[in-house]
């Protein structure tokens, strides 16, 4: 029998169509922020490139003004932009990007009243093997997550394709960062975890979406949180993090953010 929250984890055929609207959008516009991603470009460019984006296409952007669980303030940009050794939510300021840097774009778009919310890593100029070997390995841990999806399957099965990838490649899952459903809000239940044991946790069913969100680390898997509430790696080291919106079909899945 399907729980109360499992009911509200399903979405009905007209609340698919309005996420994948916004999944389009987003998928256009994240592409054109990322192609602009280049030496000498400040992270506060293309924040601003992603705005006048999200205004040509009548869309708003989710993380604007929002407060996720463990923040301070408002995010006060429409783009995450992180560096290096930040993991997730970092801030654009007037830093220009330099070669050697990782940059992970992270992008919430709100449309029709429903959220699209992906991420993806890139590479400036010439970077260290390592680091190339990292954004591989964390963009294929989230294609065999993906690839694991079909009803039936659970939570557990997703989090242990994920770790099974980092693991092969000797990278770490960082820890107390989660993927998560979404929907009406760009972060709703439930929690996507990028470990588990396959079998273990919710089954998932036909109508529910989730943002699917593998992060890895060169070192340390353990984070701390910085002054504009950003999580970097306790040690410094690299991390990397891809994330796509997806909608458990009747066979499989649907990526709604393919970029």
């Amino acid at each position: 029998f399907e729980t109360a929250s499992e009911i509200f984890m399903i979405k009905t055929p007209a609340e698919i169509l309005k996420m994948r609207a916004a999944g389009k959008i987003l998928s256009r516009i994240l592409s054109e922020v990322a192609a602009a991603a280049d030496e000498g470009v400040t992270l506060k460019d293309l924040d601003n490139l992603a705005r006048g984006l999200l205004k040509k296409n009548r869309a708003t952007a989710a993380f604007l003004g929002y407060k996720p669980a463990g923040a301070d303030r408002p995010f006060p940009a429409a783009l995450c932009t992180s560096l290096n050794d930040v993991v997730v939510h970092g801030v654009p300021t007037r830093r220009r990007l330099e070669e050697g840097d990782i940059l992970k774009l992270d992008f919430g778009v709100s449309y029709g009243g429903y959220s699209a919310d992906a991420a993806v890593t890139l590479a400036i100029g010439r970077v260290r093997e390592k680091a190339r070997h990292l954004i591989k390995a964390t963009e294929e841990a989230l294609a065999k997550a993906i690839a694991a999806i079909k009803p039936g399957k659970t939570l557990g099965d997703l989090g242990y394709a994920i770790m099974s990838t980092a693991s092969a490649y000797g990278f770490k899952i960082v820890k107390g960062l989660v993927g998560h459903g979404i929907g009406k809000k760009v972060h709703e239940a439930p929690e996507v975890f990028n470990e588990g044991r396959p079998g273990a946790g919710l089954e998932l069913k036909p109508g529910m979406t989730l943002a699917i969100e593998p992060m890895l680390s060169l070192g340390s898997p353990w984070v701390r949180k910085l002054a504009d509430d950003s999580y970097a790696t306790v040690d410094g080291s690299l991390a990397a993090q891809f994330e796509h919106t997806i909608l458990v079909t009747e066979t499989g899945a649907e990526v709604l953010t393919m970029i």
